[in-house]
């Protein structure tokens, strides 16, 4: 399956503010956990916040990443997903295509993650930030003495789009049906 990533767009203004609050971030958990503040880590990092596609493999990154700093490689773009994603600066996810996505987290105060719906016709990933677990993180917690601290959701299915190709193509599969016969 292609993937196409959603387009996530934010004024300059807006950037710049995460940017500020995301090296403010790395800077004191590098700090805490006793690592260095290199000019790679925040170009990479750079790389996340400026970008419009919300969800990045590496390969993508280092595509990005070598057209403003050519001298990194894609083991040094690697080994820093992984350190910022051990930092939770980044989430790794899995759309289950086989590639491992990132994508900044720079919601950490609001609690919960968000949920991505998942087109198995064209790969597009959207984003849905209404909390639909509340109810069963509340069972959970009262049947099981469970307290969530965290959940991802993924919802597989068709895009409108793709809905509408897929009733063509269905349509188009019976008339030639109905002529064989």
């Amino acid at each position: 399956m292609a993937t196409v990533v959603t387009e996530h767009t934010e004024t300059e203004a807006a950037k710049e503010e995460t940017m500020s609050y995301m090296m403010k971030r790395m800077k004191e958990k590098i700090k805490d956990k006793k690592y260095k503040m290199t000019s790679q880590r925040q170009v990479i990092l750079r790389t996340f916040v400026n970008s419009n596609i919300r969800h990045m493999s590496a390969e993508e990154v280092f595509e990005r990443v070598k057209k403003t700093a050519p001298d990194i490689g894609l083991a040094t773009v690697y080994r820093t997903l992984d350190l910022f994603t051990t930092m939770d600066l980044l989430k790794k996810l899995d759309f289950d295509d086989g590639c491992s996505r990132y994508e900044l987290n720079d919601h950490e105060e609001e609690g919960h993650f968000h949920h991505h719906l998942i087109c198995l016709g064209c790969g597009k990933v959207w984003e849905c930030n209404d909390d639909l677990l509340e109810t069963l993180e509340s069972i959970l917690q009262k049947r099981f003495h469970f307290q969530t601290v965290d959940h991802q959701l993924k919802v597989y299915g068709y895009c409108e789009e793709c809905q509408k190709k897929r009733a063509e193509e269905e349509k188009d599969e019976k008339a030639r049906h109905a002529n064989e016969e």
